[in-house]
């Protein structure tokens, strides 16, 4: 079972051994890693949009080391708590596949039957995402033209990544959750410390939105110590900061064998009305 549909007719797509087809003769190849490619061109913004190689492998690696285990253990709980027995699941903004894997495994050990998909705007990531979890269907798209069906998921998850709401609003169904992962106020304060002269905190807010009922804001909070110098620059070269800090800000940080610092988040659950 597929949850995409076809970009260009929007009829659900089946996946072959080489290439995702629909009724009507459309297809799309299959990459050797295992995702497809369901933009269309005219939506592209650039040759190659979204996060760019070095990005993309400063989280891989960053990641990899589990430093932000709790949130992808608080969105598990969640995810597990929020969804029936064959939940339909889709990450919008999946980037490397981090917290797509990890919730599709972990539904699975919970008794569950998922169905996940996985859709990133970035080709780059999308080779490590489908490398690393075969069981989930991944593709090259848009949050703002989603290729799926309406009323098709059970959950969606953003994490970090656009706020499709109009799109998001079609694709779930009714009852279905929406879960946005956004920074508290302190993530990573001890770092701008360093980056800036006059660090400020995030704003936090609760956010109501058309067509949806807040349920929670789960908190996630720790402290986390980098154990080494490239563990600080993954960490700094996958968020914002790296392309608007001050060149004296980043050799500071540059200059620190390790770094100690809060990492926070909030994680918005909401139900489709």
């Amino acid at each position: 079972m597929s949850l995409f549909c076809c970009p260009v007719c929007g009829q659900l797509l089946v996946r072959g051994p080489s290439a995702y087809c629909c009724p009507k003769g459309h297809s799309y190849d299959i990459s050797r890693e295992g995702y497809t490619h369901l933009l269309i061109a005219n939506r592209k913004h650039s040759a190659a949009p979204g996060d760019d190689k070095g990005m993309a492998a400063a989280r891989r690696e960053f990641l990899a080391r589990g430093y932000y285990r709790p949130l992808l253990d608080a969105l598990c709980g969640l995810a597990i708590r929020h969804t029936g027995d064959a939940p339909r699941v889709l990450d919008a903004g999946c980037g490397e596949g981090y917290y797509t894997s990890g919730l599709f495994r972990a539904l699975a050990q919970a008794g569950k039957a998922p169905v996940m998909a996985g859709i990133d705007i970035s080709k780059s990531i999308l080779r490590s995402a489908a490398r690393r979890e075969k069981a989930v269907e991944f593709a090259v798209a848009s949050s703002y033209h989603l290729p799926l069906q309406d009323g098709s998921v059970d959950l969606l998850l953003d994490c970090f990544s656009p706020l499709a709401l109009e799109e998001f609003t079609r694709v779930l169904r009714r009852g279905g959750f929406f879960f946005y992962v956004v920074p508290a106020a302190h993530h990573l304060y001890e770092m701008k410390q360093v980056l800036y002269d006059d660090p400020y905190p995030n704003e936090e807010k609760e956010t109501p939105y058309p067509g949806f009922t807040y349920d929670s804001i789960v908190p996630v909070d720790f402290t986390m110590t980098l154990a080494c110098r490239q563990d600080v620059h993954n960490l700094f070269q996958m968020t914002p900061y790296y392309w608007k800090t001050p060149k004296s800000g980043a050799e500071r940080l540059a200059a620190l064998d390790t770094l100690t610092t809060r990492a926070g988040f909030r994680i918005h659950v909401f139900r489709r009305n």
